[in-house]
């Protein structure tokens, strides 16, 4: 039988690392919950400390990448997750529920930059953005695929049905851990090694376009969180919708980015990288106004009409801004340190993750509309910033077609010598 080639096994690992994450993930907190027996609220507690705990490794990833090679870091981080999920079911106090969960965090938290710095290596140029967009959309749809999964399960009626999900999400990442494995390095290009890269975050303190570019992620990752926390509690307390809209919008935006990301990110690549995100940033301003204007509505047609409205221009600005702001990081940082580089990034999306349950919800209190303007200035300050900023980022961050032609891969190299 034909060996799948190297896109395949790592869009395949991808799939596979998703389906196993979408099983999991809606159940995370009635999981523990179950086999606890703790409050729900001190589930949550446990389980937000533990996740600020991993971002302490966030610097050591960076490190482990740029001394050691991406693929390796990400084969760690996930066989570190399944290890975790494995040890789930034995986690039957608080106590033991913190272990484990940090265990799990850790493998997390070192997942994006090991694997933005992996697409970096192995394709470049318009086919780093494809290859991106790509994975965005089937990670969407393996998300999916494992929600289904989990509800067909918990539906049996089994009290073992938990316990087959975290095991099943465990195997997973063993499974994409060897599909990632399996994909070849490229070949050391030829002439001595590079020198040690040392100081390597002194480095990343001097990029200050880097910094610039990190520093002006933060609004739009907020504005990522929306859907996820402030965006439920607004339309079933704020505009009295049904609770059951929430599940039809996040399906809306989630079949959206399966079905378009690719597309979108192919006729994107034509364009500027920094265009096309600022666009992306400029289209989440008007979803968040949008959302806004719907608090002054009375009427529950026009209301409902206007959510999906709104949630249509929010998942717009996500295919805008996703793959091709992960793209152009990922070529902004320089190969040498581009681990430490993308760790340091990482912070961008890592901390308002953590901290938006609180933040967002604690601004909706006080005033919803103040929240959305809040939002709504935040992403679109940041697009027009990062316009401002492109004249200083590397000609062939901005432009795919300014980076080295295409390259993928090949079957036949060989092994790669250790980085640092």
């Amino acid at each position: 039988m034909k060996r799948l080639s190297v896109q395949a096994r790592y869009m395949l690992g991808m799939v596979v690392d998703a389906t196993g994450s979408g099983m999991y993930l809606p159940l995370s907190l009635l999981y523990f919950h179950h086999i606890t027996g703790l409050p729900v609220t001190q589930v949550g507690a446990i389980m937000t400390t533990a996740a600020l705990l991993g971002l302490a490794g966030n610097p050591v990833t960076g490190v482990l990448i740029d001394r050691y090679g991406a693929r390796t870091v990400v084969v760690g981080g996930y066989v570190l997750r399944a290890a975790g999920f494995a040890a789930y079911p034995l986690a039957d106090s608080a106590v033991a529920m913190f272990a484990v969960v940090a265990v799990v965090a850790f493998g997390d938290v070192s997942f994006s930059p090991s694997i933005q710095s992996f697409v970096a290596e192995i394709v470049r140029g318009s086919a780093r953005d494809k290859l991106l967009a790509a994975q965005r959309s089937l990670r969407n749809a393996g998300l999916g695929a494992g929600g289904l999964i989990a509800g067909a399960a918990l539906a049996l009626g089994d009290g073992t049905a938990f316990q087959v999900i975290v095991v099943g999400t465990a195997v997973a990442y063993l499974a994409a851990a060897a599909l990632i494995r399996s994909i070849p390095l490229p070949p050391e290009p030829e002439g001595p090694p590079p020198a040690r890269t040392k100081r390597g975050y002194r480095l990343v303190a001097r990029n200050r376009p880097f910094l610039a570019l990190t520093l002006l992620n933060v609004p739009t990752a907020f504005g990522y969180m929306v859907l996820s926390v402030s965006l439920p509690v607004y339309i079933t307390q704020e505009l009295d919708a049904s609770d059951s809209l929430v599940g039809v919008l996040y399906a809306t935006n989630t079949v959206g980015i399966a079905l378009l990301q690719i597309p979108v990110t192919r006729l994107l690549t034509r364009y500027r990288r920094t265009r096309a995100a600022a666009l992306g940033g400029g289209v989440f301003g008007v979803a968040f106004l949008s959302f806004a204007a719907l608090g002054l509505i009375s009427a529950r047609t026009p209301v409902l009409i206007g959510v999906f409205a709104a949630t249509l221009l929010f998942t717009l600005g996500e295919l805008l801004h996703g793959a091709t702001a992960s793209a152009l990081v990922a070529s902004t940082a320089p190969e040498a340190t581009r681990g430490r580089h993308l760790a340091v990034y990482q912070l961008s999306w890592a901390i308002p993750t953590a901290l938006a349950p609180a933040v967002l919800t604690g601004l909706l209190q006080l005033s919803p509309t103040g929240m959305w303007l809040l939002l709504a200035a935040g992403v679109a300050g940041s697009a027009l910033a990062l316009v401002r900023l492109e004249p200083k980022l590397p000609a062939q961050a901005v432009r795919a077609e300014a980076a080295a032609e295409p390259t993928v891969v090949k079957e036949e190299a060989g092994p790669r010598a250790p980085q640092s």
